[in-house]
């Protein structure tokens, strides 16, 4: 009889620039997640013990320093093939007991956690990687667009971005503008602005890969004393935009052990019905149907009425929320990914959705939950 393997060594997954690996280590289930950035694993490890005493995070066992970066060895909480996570209630036709009684959950505990540690700060005290450090200079938006010019949708609208503004979008029906140019600059001049911010303690990019099923915190180096809007904005355009289209037709292999994603990405997939460009009158047109699976209609749906809006009521008394939202969805849609790499169809859909977002008529409401459709019969 030969003796049971001290160490079991599972397969290796990228997640962006970061490497995880379960193992088994004389009968104790560990992840090991590589950091190659020292400066992102502190953050992670600061970001850690700040959610631990208020949130339930995996323990981290250990942190070692090797060459390249950091091997942080965490408690593997339970998971499976599709299962483990938010993302696994989400990849189902209709919404289960067990998502809404998750969602019940995560919003009671992001409510009372939020509100208890809320203050209103200058914005240098808040975690910047998702919003500030990307519109600042030698940022993301630098990265992606300073200096670039590209078609709004190669081969379907072949107008420069940077002519958008000579051009009315008639989208879904309605007249709208979009100059791209001063959009940047906005941006860029938001997030450089030192009015004082909401920030709470949070994890900081609440996505469904990184909440898991029975509920904790994955991926804490965004964690810590966040903006509250920033955290609405995240999760609801990932859940209703990225982690059913994008991120699965752009970076699949963050779905290896969650292969029941790919079955529903065309669930989550909007339809361009019309796209096309009147030059005598300058005007695009863009009709589109922006489709969400059931599943994800109902969390984000939780989201909004049980956290965004109770939240925002308590802080923001009489505000207009679209206002208040309007900066981290326009940074979240166009500073994830470089609009110019995608296929000109997701492009299209995407400047479409920023159009939208930046309009005086900008309504969370049907933005984000499809409430009627904005698509005119044809």
């Amino acid at each position: 009889m030969t003796a049971p393997s001290r160490l079991r060594i599972g397969p290796v997954r990228r997640f962006t620039r970061n490497l995880v690996c379960p193992v088994d280590l004389l009968g104790r289930p560990l992840l090991l997640k590589y950091t190659r950035e020292p400066s992102e694993a502190r953050a992670e490890i600061r970001g850690h013990s700040q959610l631990a005493s208020h949130y339930r995070v995996p323990t981290l066992h250990a942190r070692v320093r090797v060459p390249g970066g950091y091997l942080l060895a965490y408690e593997r909480l339970p998971g499976d093939t599709d299962s483990g996570l938010l993302l696994d209630l989400l990849n189902t036709d209709e919404p289960t007991h067990t998502l809404h009684a998750y969602m019940d959950q995560l919003t009671t505990t992001y409510r009372e956690i939020i509100l208890a540690t809320a203050w209103s700060t200058n914005p240098a005290h808040v975690v910047r990687k998702l919003y500030w450090d990307r519109a600042a200079p030698g940022g993301r938006l630098d990265a992606y667009y300073a200096g670039a010019d590209f078609a709004v949708a190669d081969g379907l609208i072949d107008v420069p971005i940077a002519r958008l503004d000579t051009y009315t979008l008639k989208i879904n029906g309605r007249r709208h503008h979009l100059n791209w140019t001063a959009t940047i600059r906005w941006l860029r001049s938001h997030f450089s602005a030192p009015e004082p911010v909401w920030a709470a303690l949070t994890q900081g990019d609440p996505t469904d890969v990184n909440l898991a099923h029975p509920l904790a915190w994955f991926d804490h180096d965004t964690a810590g004393m966040n903006s509250i809007l920033g955290e609405f904005a995240n999760f609801l355009w990932y859940a209703s935009a990225l982690g059913g289209w994008l991120v699965p037709r752009y970076n699949p292999g963050a779905f290896a052990d969650h292969p029941a994603t790919f079955a529903h990405v065309p669930a989550n997939t909007p339809e361009i019905r019309r796209a096309d460009v009147d030059h005598t009158t300058s005007t695009i047109h863009i009709d589109y149907v922006p489709h969400l699976s059931a599943p994800r209609q109902a969390a984000v749906s939780a989201y909004w009425n049980q956290l965004a809006r109770p939240v925002a009521g308590r802080l923001w008394p009489g505000a207009d929320l679209a206002n208040l939202l309007r900066p981290y969805l326009a940074m979240r849609i166009i500073g994830v990914y470089n609009l110019a790499d995608l296929v000109p169809e997701d492009r299209l859909v995407l400047l479409a959705r920023l159009t939208e977002a930046m309009s005086p008529a900008f309504d969370p409401t049907t933005y984000f939950l499809f409430l009627e459709s904005p698509c005119p019969a044809r």
